[in-house]
């Protein structure tokens, strides 16, 4: 199923770096930041920004790469301490090489970074490091350090450090010039964190069973990369790279042992479906380029390659060509779910709607709550005109589900033919607030429950309406 991107907000932490210590050890950071920001507020922060980001950066709206990188990070945190909030792993279109970590677990990646990793491990090292500066609670440290000789607010404190992450200059400007701090002591607590995060997440990385050395390996290639660039990517504007720090990820992987990491065929299917659709310089001669990588002499595992291929068919329209590679991958690896939404993709183009239905229900049956199949099934049950079944479906995933904004979206979409106009408007409703525009989300659901003929319902509708408001009134709080 094809979707793109969405505005989303960037706000994330400022990373330096600073010679690392040689101790492995956790540190026994307790509570620390609590004086500054308790957990539970951390969290609102978190669950606040995440809304408010769909609003403000190109956020992918894919869910089978939403499902991986989800399924990913989650395979690191499951080696990680101090897990405090559930995470959430937003991927941005933007072809530049950056991730940031923000309050309450929230872990952002561009697509770049899928550009530039060669395998998995490299992507995990940064995921791993993200995740490292969230559950060390590092900016509600570091807001902490800062409170202490500021008279501002925490959110003007988060302000101010989220600037500093979408613009270093003007955002270390901004702290120097608005709360009053000196530069060197906020640089040098920025510097402190970049290493525990590295050290730790070395360390997470390891333990999930990725490869050590990659950590050391991705930093090596950045830095020769771009070592006499005049305009080097965002990321190393966040996260300076000297010798130092190469140097210390590569010591500290030998205490490591460190077994064969075989090649991840669902990265590459990630990279080569990031490469075809969401690349901003793509091209549309990507199907010859995997074609040649598909007798397995480059880096790409041949069936990745052949996905990759079908991918840039389907891309220029020729989808009787893609048929054929996409059958082939059906029968080596008829579960994935990257090989499944493809299929369902080439049924849709070709009209044969019925095709996709069958296949997506017997996924269905294998996985009555995943999002990815309820997704495919309900989006090609649109395209065959048969509204009511996609709005029966959608509606009983988003009672249990009903933070997906894309199920919102699609419900929002099954809805509109039907006229079922206090429906459709809740499901509008539904879609503002967890975009952050609760103006009008409380309008849209005040539509709704007017337009209600069910006084039961209506007084459900109400109810929501309500909750709304209180959480339009947190927010306000939380920023002001």
């Amino acid at each position: 199923m094809r979707f793109y991107s969405t505005p989303l907000l960037l706000a994330l932490f400022l990373g330096n770096s600073l010679p690392a210590q040689a101790d492995n050890r956790l540190p026994d950071i307790g509570t620390a930041g609590v004086s500054a920001m308790s957990v539970e507020r951390e969290a609102r922060f978190g669950e606040a920004f995440s809304r408010f980001a769909r609003a403000n950066q190109p956020v992918v709206n894919d869910p089978v790469l939403n499902e991986y990188i989800t399924s990913l990070g989650h395979r690191l945190l499951s080696q990680a301490d101090s897990v405090r909030f559930p995470f959430r792993f937003l991927l941005i279109r933007d072809d530049s090489i950056n991730a940031s970590a923000f309050l309450g677990g929230v872990v952002q990646l561009h697509t770049g970074l899928f550009l530039y990793a060669d395998n998995e491990s490299e992507l995990a090292s940064v995921m791993a490091h993200e995740i490292t500066h969230v559950t060390q609670r590092h900016i509600a440290r570091y807001l902490e350090s800062q409170s202490r000789s500021t008279p501002l607010t925490i959110a003007g404190l988060v302000g101010s450090v989220a600037l500093a992450v979408v613009n270093p200059q003007a955002g270390m400007a901004a702290l120097q010039t608005t709360l009053g701090l000196k530069m060197q002591s906020a640089i040098n607590y920025t510097r402190d964190n970049e290493f525990e995060a590295d050290r730790l997440g070395l360390r997470l990385l390891h333990n999930a069973g990725f490869d050590p050395n990659a950590m050391a390996g991705f930093f090596q290639k950045l830095a020769e990369k771009y070592q006499f660039a005049s305009t080097p990517p965002q990321m190393l504007l966040t996260h300076p790279l000297p010798a130092s720090r190469i140097a210390e990820a590569r010591s500290r992987a030998a205490d490591y042992k460190a077994d064969k990491v075989p090649p991840s065929l669902d990265f590459q299917f990630a990279k080569a479906r990031i490469m075809v659709r969401l690349q901003q310089s793509g091209t549309r001669e990507l199907h010859k380029y995997f074609a040649r990588e598909v007798n397995g002499h480059g880096s790409w595992l041949p069936d990745a390659a052949r996905y990759g291929q079908a991918l840039g068919l389907l891309d220029i329209n020729k989808p009787e060509e893609a048929r054929p590679l996409l059958e082939q991958l059906a029968r080596r690896h008829g579960n994935n779910l990257f090989v499944l939404d493809a299929l369902t993709d080439l049924d849709n183009a070709e009209s044969r709607h019925q095709a996709a239905i069958t296949r997506l229900t017997q996924a269905q049956q294998r996985l009555p709550e995943h999002k990815v199949v309820v997704i495919n099934l309900a989006d090609t049950l649109l395209q065959a005109g048969r509204h009511q079944d996609a709005a029966t479906l959608l509606d009983d995933y988003a009672r249990r589900h009903p933070e997906e904004p894309l199920v919102w979206d699609l419900l929002a979409q099954a809805l509109r033919p039907l006229g079922d106009e206090s429906a459709f408007r809740r499901a509008r409703a539904e879609l503002a607030a967890l975009e952050g525009r609760y103006d009008i989300a409380v309008q849209q659901m005040e539509l709704a429950a007017t337009l209600s003929q069910d006084t039961m319902q209506r007084a459900r509708l109400g109810a929501r309406l309500e909750q709304l408001r209180q959480q339009q009134q947190e927010w306000d709080a939380l920023r002001n």
